[in-house]
């Protein structure tokens, strides 16, 4: 059995260390979370003892520790068509702009930058699937990232427990998108083929990113300390195509932090997009 007690000095330094590693930050009282993570990590890896994990953590000889622990500092917090509105935006308004005869390319490139286990992205492809199949000659492109490599490994497989299936999956998409796989459910291939994922961390360079048509970069900056919010905005500005669209989380905002975007407010959701 693991038992022990954060102390003081060991929550301050796995606040810091995860800080450096991933800019999240850790309030104070938040103790008992991160001795709740931590015991989640020291019992997967048959550690006894707090003293133990922290030896192990602050050694840096084990970097798949380092990985499993800011990993089980962030929230993986996810849901399929999440907050609603925002999808119903990208139906009705952004993707039937985006798909009329203004777009000579025939492409469309479309990110969710914190994409957890996979439901935000492949949300998006079942929508353009169902309401938007491209016609012949269109290049799709999907990209979900984040941060853990646990997540993106999940998101890749696109095996699903009944209970997450459940989170916001109407029943008509599930039956058409989904195939049993024992107890779970498996995304089927041609909606699996639409996205591609990459583990990516927002707070350090980033990689060559093709320009994007569709931003969405939500409920994860409200992590972040204001100058790491204005860093990241900053980087998503360059990455959006002139007229592209960024989506934050209902608690997040570019106001006071890049005044290079202008705040649309479309039905019950909001966007922004850099000004003209």
């Amino acid at each position: 059995m693991v038992t022990f007690s954060i102390s003081p000095a060991d929550f301050d330094y796995i606040r810091d260390f995860v800080k450096r590693r991933s800019a999240i930050v850790l309030d104070d009282g938040k103790e008992y979370l991160v001795e709740s993570r931590l015991l989640q990590v020291a019992r997967k890896r048959s550690l006894t003892s707090l003293e133990e994990l922290m030896s192990k953590l602050r050694s840096g000889m084990d970097k798949s520790l380092l990985e499993s622990v800011v990993d089980a500092m962030t929230t993986n917090e996810t849901s399929w068509f999440r907050d609603l509105h925002p999808f119903q935006v990208l139906k009705e308004r952004i993707l039937p702009e985006m798909c009329n005869g203004s777009n000579p390319k025939k492409e469309l490139n479309i990110w969710s930058a914190a994409c957890s286990s996979g439901q935000e992205p492949y949300t998006i492809a079942m929508i353009i699937k169902d309401y938007f199949p491209m016609r012949e000659g269109w290049d799709v492109k999907i990209l979900g990232c984040d941060l853990s490599a646990e997540m993106i490994s999940r998101a890749r497989a696109g095996l699903y427990s009944k209970l997450e299936i459940n989170r916001g999956l109407p029943a008509m998409l599930m039956v058409k998108y989904f195939q049993q796989d024992g107890r779970n459910a498996r995304i089927k291939d041609d909606i699996m083929k639409m996205v591609t994922f990459r583990q990516m961390n927002l707070v350090e360079q980033w990689p060559f990113l093709p320009k994007m048509d569709v931003i969405f970069l939500r409920n994860v900056m409200i992590y972040f300390t204001p100058q790491v919010k204005k860093e990241i905005l900053r980087k998503a500005r360059a990455v959006l195509k002139p007229g592209g669209y960024l989506f934050l989380g209902a608690a997040e905002t570019t106001i006071n932090l890049d005044d290079s975007f202008e705040v649309l407010r479309l039905n019950k959701t909001t966007c922004y997009r850099v000004r003209t």
